[in-house]
């Protein structure tokens, strides 16, 4: 389930920067191109896709033999696996993480892509404020996406060490637990009529403490 939602969670994040390329360089098209059953093909190609690497994952798990039972994290993170798996026993596995990477690297690829030619169209924006209101829809997605890609970065790409180590446990919930918290907060925050409904609650909250 953890690899299924986290390639879920790449996956909609290109789709997302796909989604604001045709809003920003499209205008015009894109109620044509991001219609409803296209988004329902691309988000069917999301699941099926995250469902098959996940499932590759998972059954390599309990075909490679492990020498040991210890893990020091708080799930059994693929980096870690490999770790305690004998010896000439994780060709297999490897070659699943390979194939993993380069479904995650296609997707960063895609982006930087898709957020250069976002940003050569905003900057032929000759209103300022034009400039600024199209660079704010796309920070949120920016951010949830950096934290994202340099935690998981640091987490796969640096050696893993043999003892328990606190800045494992650190990585590893920023990448897995930070970044699906921050979705919902920061674009729920957008929206116009959840602002009011928060701020309406905050103000008779603290009229009520003020009263008591």
């Amino acid at each position: 389930m953890f690899v299924f939602f986290v390639g879920s969670d790449i996956a909609v994040l290109t789709l997302m920067a796909y989604d604001r390329y045709v809003a920003i360089c499209n205008p015009l098209q894109y109620e044509i191109i991001m219609n409803r059953t296209a988004c329902k093909k691309m988000i069917s190609c999301v699941w099926i896709t995250s469902f098959l690497n996940s499932v590759m994952n998972t059954v390599e798990t309990f075909i490679i033999p492990f020498c040991s039972n210890i893990i020091h994290q708080f799930y059994c993170e693929i980096p870690h696996l490999l770790m305690i798996t004998c010896s000439g026993s994780y060709i297999t596995e490897i070659e699943v993480v390979l194939f993993s990477s380069t479904l995650g690297f296609g997707c960063f690829v895609f982006i930087v892509i898709t957020y250069v030619k976002i940003f050569a169209a905003v900057l032929k924006i000759p209103s300022i404020h034009g400039r600024k209101k199209t660079f704010s829809t796309c920070l949120p997605h920016l951010t949830v996406f950096s934290i994202f890609l340099f935690t998981v970065l640091f987490a796969y790409l640096r050696p893993i060490s043999n003892k328990p180590s606190v800045l494992d446990f650190i990585i590893t919930i920023l990448y897995s637990i930070i970044p699906p918290m921050l979705n919902p907060l920061i674009y729920s925050m957008r929206n116009k009529d959840l602002k009011a409904a928060l701020s309406k609650f905050l103000w008779l909250f603290v009229f009520e403490k003020t009263c008591n």
